[in-house]
């Protein structure tokens, strides 16, 4: 009976994050302060990883069984600038210690907001042997006019319930 708990317990929280999603108030393509954000980094690329462009992004997604998106970002990122629809979350700092979960046998594109991040996750991948396809950031690809992105708002925080007073 316990086991059904937890998955009625898991169903209803994950309904309830669903119930929360909302589109972002002003869509980053034509957000000024997203498009500055997105300029500030655009000719900024030092990695060997390819720098995944919109369309190439757009082709991937349409792929999910042939990738793997591995997003570098902490959960906070993820629900102000938005992720991708299929992806593994391992925050960048972890990266080499989470190594063992992913596939060698699949396409593996990095996502960070601007992909700076994603660029030097895709190099230390390609230098441990994985199939790297290249790097993205979220917020580059909403303003180039890409739409996969689902941004959710942070649920409310919890208020403590105030304690009775014993008698």
């Amino acid at each position: 009976m316990t086991s059904i708990k937890h998955l009625a317990a898991t169903a209803f929280a994950i309904v309830a994050l669903c119930a929360n999603a909302q589109p972002p108030a002003l869509s980053p393509a034509k957000d000024p302060e997203a498009i500055a954000r997105v300029a500030r980094y655009a000719n900024d690329w030092k990695f060997k990883a390819h720098r995944l462009s919109r369309a190439e992004v757009d082709a991937l997604l349409a792929k999910p069984q042939d990738v793997v998106f591995v997003d570098l970002r902490r959960p906070d990122e993820q629900i102000r600038f938005g992720s991708f629809p299929v992806f593994l979350s391992i925050q960048n700092d972890q990266l080499e210690k989470q190594l063992a979960w992913l596939p060698k046998d699949r396409g593996i594109v990095t996502v960070s907001n601007h992909s700076q991040r994603a660029g030097a996750a895709a190099d230390l991948l390609a230098a441990r042997g994985y199939r790297v396809i290249g790097a993205t950031g979220a917020e580059e690809y909403e303003v180039a006019g890409g739409t996969a992105v689902a941004h959710l708002q942070a649920p409310a925080p919890r208020v403590a319930a105030a304690s009775a007073p014993k008698s």
